[in-house]
């Protein structure tokens, strides 16, 4: 039976394909109306995955996975799989080659249908692979590539004030779904993970709202749920130099490793913001912290959202911008210039056990090399960052993501070959 798209099923068409601070969550104000999306879907296969320099989507749905399975021609096939399901999931059409109607009624469904009727919503999504599926916690070399592991993949260091719950840190795998609408993104990592029972079973996910990073020159900045606007200086789609510099891996990075070649690391860190706490600070403490207006966004020594910040001009009482401001620890002035694409999202997941909102950013971070791109950044951030006394980290994974899949290629096809 042909393959149908998912609004094909009631009638409609497929949908057309088409082609930083650590803080940067929420939505855009009224007063910026964000850019009407030029295109409805992206393709899943081409050079690089898609979700990565893809301009950030509203709507995240993600999720670690450990492998079950020992056998590797088993875990082989589940991701031919999925790179069968996912190209189909972002052109619009179900996640099985049925469907979720169309099938006998006496099997279950390839597609668990909640998505009928709705477009592709610009859906991407994106694979990576974490530091245990090449040795386990036994150190085992389960599937014959412990010798192919990038130098770069070993778990992130404990930083200091890291709370990390290992049900929420971690995974042999990782999806990345990321969409315009919430359904489509929760939809597409149901079906891939149903897929993988008996393989492969979840660790941990999360529900992301609002994305935190501006990853466009079309985008406009978004504001976190502390009201601020960050991610300025994020590398965008259209820094193809910087790009090379600071997010791709390049062909002489790691020998051991050519499969990655193009690729990229990345960084999950789960972050509480103690809501509650930081609503009853002043204005101007808060601005502080930051190092930028809550207003505009533009950095406390003048200007506008876009301009540089002068971290030597000072006032009656010191600094303008204070040295223990989140812009200036973080700025790749003092970290050796590097950069980070980040592409977090706000989360809410009720309240917690004192009865404040269980609410943050869910950081993403996509970098060259995370030893140099990502933990010194952290560690300066652990130590002298004034927006640590309302930041919790509450889980942290490291995943390396392989370069796109060419047509007749799966996912993971370089690695094991």
């Amino acid at each position: 039976m042909a393959t149908l798209s998912r609004r094909g099923l009631l009638g409609g068409g497929v949908a057309a394909a088409g082609v930083a601070g650590a803080f940067a969550v929420g939505h855009a104000t009224a007063a910026e109306p964000e850019a009407t999306p030029a295109v409805s879907s992206y393709p899943f296969r081409g050079e690089r995955q898609a979700g990565i320099v893809t301009p950030a989507q509203d709507r995240l749905h993600f999720v670690a996975l450990d492998v079950t399975t020992e056998d590797r021609a088993e875990l082989v096939d589940l991701l031919k799989r999925w790179t069968d399901a996912a190209e189909r999931m972002t052109q619009g059409a179900p996640a099985g080659p049925i469907g979720p109607v169309e099938g006998a009624s006496d099997a279950p469904p390839d597609d668990t249908g909640e998505a009928i009727g709705l477009p592709a919503s610009r859906l991407t999504i994106t694979f990576g692979f974490g530091p245990t599926l090449f040795r386990d916690a036994e150190g085992r070399d389960r599937f014959g590539i412990a010798d192919r592991r990038p130098e770069a993949l070993e778990p992130l260091p404990h930083f200091r004030g890291d709370i990390d719950d290992p049900r929420r840190s971690g995974g042999d795998l990782c999806i990345q779904a990321c969409a315009d609408d919430p359904q489509v993104a929760v939809h597409a990592i149901r079906n891939l993970v149903r897929m993988g029972f008996g393989t492969t079973r979840v660790r941990w996910s999360q529900l992301g709202f609002g994305r935190t990073s501006t990853t466009s020159t079309s985008q406009d900045t978004p504001r976190n749920l502390f009201g601020f606007k960050d991610g300025t200086a994020n590398v965008k789609a259209e820094e193809t130099a910087a790009l090379d510099q600071h997010i791709w891996v390049g062909p002489g990075d790691d020998a051991a490793a050519g499969w990655l070649t193009g690729g990229s690391y990345l960084v999950t860190r789960r972050i509480n913001m103690t809501i509650e706490v930081w609503d009853r600070q002043s204005l101007g403490d808060q601005e502080a912290f930051v190092g930028r207006t809550k207003d505009t966004g533009a950095p406390l020594s003048g200007g506008k959202e876009s301009s540089r910040p002068d971290f030597k001009m000072h006032g009656s009482q010191g600094p303008i911008i204070p040295v223990d401001a989140h812009v200036r620890v973080v700025h790749p002035d003092f970290n050796d210039g590097v950069r980070m694409l980040r592409r977090g999202y706000n989360f809410v997941d009720g309240t917690d056990d004192f009865g404040g909102l269980n609410a943050g950013l869910f950081f993403m971070a996509y970098v060259r090399d995370p030893r140099t791109h990502f933990i010194p950044v952290q560690r300066a951030m652990a130590a002298s960052d004034a927006m640590m006394e309302y930041l919790k980290f509450t889980g942290s994974a490291l995943f390396a993501v392989p370069p796109g899949v060419r047509a007749g290629e799966h996912v993971g096809q370089a690695l094991f070959s």
